[in-house]
């Protein structure tokens, strides 16, 4: 059973997609997992032939179970046949939104309960002009149709993944004893659900893609969050998560740490107010920036330095 999330304790399997003797290949999906996040799609991370199903369908099993036996590609399949499974147990039937909602909502209050005990966090902000971005942006989707826009969000997180490689700290987990860097960056996106959830799953790669990249898979992320067709990988993968509160009108929004990663950046509402520009103070748009990060991996000086990355990157936007 993947953990997907440092809120979750276990899953109850809904169905297979694949049986014993099918073929997989890596990033298949083989079979749905019901969490306290809604339905989840399972991928197999080997390529191989499945040999033993170990979990049957309405079995409700710890993290860390193993659902299953796949025979990867070259190995020798075992000399003794699989044991027969042991007869499924009745289907125990799916929660109720409400009910739903509700286990959510403790999953995540117990998160950031653990969050606030366990992790010494520390709090920067930056005030952003993003004058030139927003100029660059409109100029970007003068001809597009409105689907194919590209919205602030987009640079948002494209500036925090680039950012990460030059402070690398702030990309990675905690490790139990020590931090853990991660090669890839892979951004999770705080993504609020129709009914009261909240979920961050990640944009894989996040720092290789392109604008026009970005925003579409970004859009797609958002949307299958919300309709409950989100991959294990993608909750179980970010590096770093992005929050946004800035549709919600809060001027910055200071986030807690998502267990085991290290940081979160904010962002809040875009609003135009009086800047100092060449000694004038003139109406600009600004938006605040915030980091909270974990001081057993980094400092205040590194984490300025991230900040100062993300606002150097927005004001010149043709480097994102």
């Amino acid at each position: 059973m993947p953990a997907l999330g440092a809120d979750m304790t276990a899953g109850r399997l809904v169905t297979w997609y694949k049986q014993p003797g099918d073929a997989v290949q890596r990033g298949d999906i083989i079979a749905e997992v019901d969490t306290d996040k809604g339905a989840i799609d399972v991928e197999v991370f080997v390529s191989g032939v499945v040999e033993r199903i170990l979990v049957q369908p309405g079995q409700k099993v710890p993290v860390g179970t193993p659902l299953a036996v796949i025979r990867e590609t070259g190995e020798v399949p075992a000399a003794a046949p699989p044991a027969a499974p042991a007869p499924a147990p009745a289907p125990s039937p799916a929660p109720a939104e409400d009910e739903r909602r509700a286990r959510m909502r403790q999953a995540i209050a117990a998160a950031v309960a653990r969050s606030k005990r366990e992790i010494p966090h520390f709090y920067l902000s930056v005030t952003i002009d993003l004058h030139a971005a927003l100029a660059w942006l409109g100029e970007r989707n003068a001809d597009r149709p409105v689907a194919d826009r590209l919205l602030p969000s987009a640079l948002f997180v494209r500036a925090v993944a680039l950012a990460l490689r030059e402070v690398p700290e702030l990309n990675g987990r905690w490790g139990g004893e020590r931090a853990v860097r991660s090669e890839a960056i892979h951004v999770g996106v705080a993504t609020f659900l129709r009914d009261g959830g909240l979920v961050a799953p990640a944009l894989h790669n996040t720092d290789r893609q392109n604008l026009d990249e970005l925003m579409r898979n970004l859009r797609d992320l958002v949307n299958r969050a919300r309709a409950g067709e989100l991959r294990s990988s993608e909750l179980s993968d970010p590096t770093i998560t992005v929050t946004s509160l800035g549709e919600r009108g809060v001027d910055a929004v200071f986030g807690v740490i998502y267990p085991p990663q290290v940081a979160i950046v904010g962002f809040g509402t875009v609003a135009e107010r009086p800047w100092v520009v060449n000694g004038h103070v003139v109406p600009r748009p600004l938006v605040t920036a915030t980091l909270a990060a974990d001081h057993r991996v980094t400092d205040g000086h590194r984490g300025g330095l991230f900040l100062a990355s993300v606002d150097a990157l927005l004001q010149d936007p043709t480097r994102l």
